[in-house]
């Protein structure tokens, strides 16, 4: 297998830019060249740039670059990541209980592989149980999306997961699977996951009372975050709230929000 040329990530990554709207810095040239070798073994291409050439000049099958999409997506993640998130969130739910709230919704909006959805929907059935709640989550990565459906995961991702929910809402696996855990069949019948790109015109969803945005804008430029942001907005109910990643800024992005708390916002 051919090594990827210059000439060559700068046309991926920029072809991956216009797709998807993450720009690869050139830190991530070797993470790039890696996966793109093992794209083209598995299409049976042994000459990496002849297989970026197709990619470029669209002559390769559509699917495949769903395929360049899914693996050049950074799809790291755990559950109850972040966990100032769901303390808030769950004194949100507690004071919507007690309000006697009607059906409290959630989004996952950059949901990778499914545990911050997931996170989210223990913690809501917590403390909401069988009343109106469900959760969303969207992924640009297709592969991703089937993933989070499927609600597999090694245990240690579940490493900040309250014991008494790995209990209530996890099944423990054996043999094969040994080391593993299942989301409970009841749990994933509450979320809801979709392909959804950031960047372009969304799924069909409902308005929600809480959106999660996070560690995925520290993957584009300004105009592009304010773009993503403003389009999350619009699903977002009057007094809803928008968590953010912790080293994600939008203060100078002259957004219709106001910051609550670090990495917590409401609409403006």
């Amino acid at each position: 297998m051919t090594a990827l040329s210059r000439k060559a990530f700068e046309a991926v990554t920029q072809l991956f830019h216009e797709a998807s709207g993450i720009r690869l810095g050139d830190n991530k040239e070797a993470l790039v060249a890696g996966r793109l070798q093992r794209l083209a073994q598995e299409a049976g291409v042994d000459d990496l740039e002849v297989y970026v050439e197709r990619l470029v000049r669209g002559h390769a099958p559509a699917a495949e670059m769903t395929r360049v999409i899914d693996r050049l997506t950074t799809n790291e993640t755990y559950f109850f990541r972040e966990p100032q998130h769901f303390n808030d969130l769950a004194e949100r739910l507690q004071a919507h209980q007690a309000a006697g709230g009607g059906e409290f919704s959630v989004w996952s909006a950059a949901s990778s592989s499914g545990e911050e959805a997931y996170s989210v929907a223990m913690l809501m059935a917590d403390q909401l149980g069988d009343g109106p709640w469900q959760v969303w989550g969207t992924d640009l990565s297709t592969a991703m999306v089937d993933s989070a459906r499927r609600g597999v995961y090694s245990m240690e991702r579940a490493r900040l997961v309250p014991p008494d929910y790995l209990r209530r809402f996890c099944l423990k696996g054996h043999g094969n699977h040994r080391g593993d855990l299942l989301v409970s069949k009841a749990l994933r019948q509450r979320v809801h996951f979709l392909p959804g790109n950031l960047m372009a015109d969304l799924p069909q969803l409902p308005t929600f009372d809480v959106i999660f945005l996070r560690n995925v804008l520290i993957y584009f430029d300004n105009e592009a975050k304010s773009q993503i942001v403003r389009r999350v907005l619009q699903q977002l109910k009057p007094d809803g709230v928008l968590y953010t990643g912790h080293a994600e800024s939008l203060s100078t992005l002259n957004l219709p929000v106001r910051a609550l708390a670090t990495a917590i916002h409401v609409r403006a």
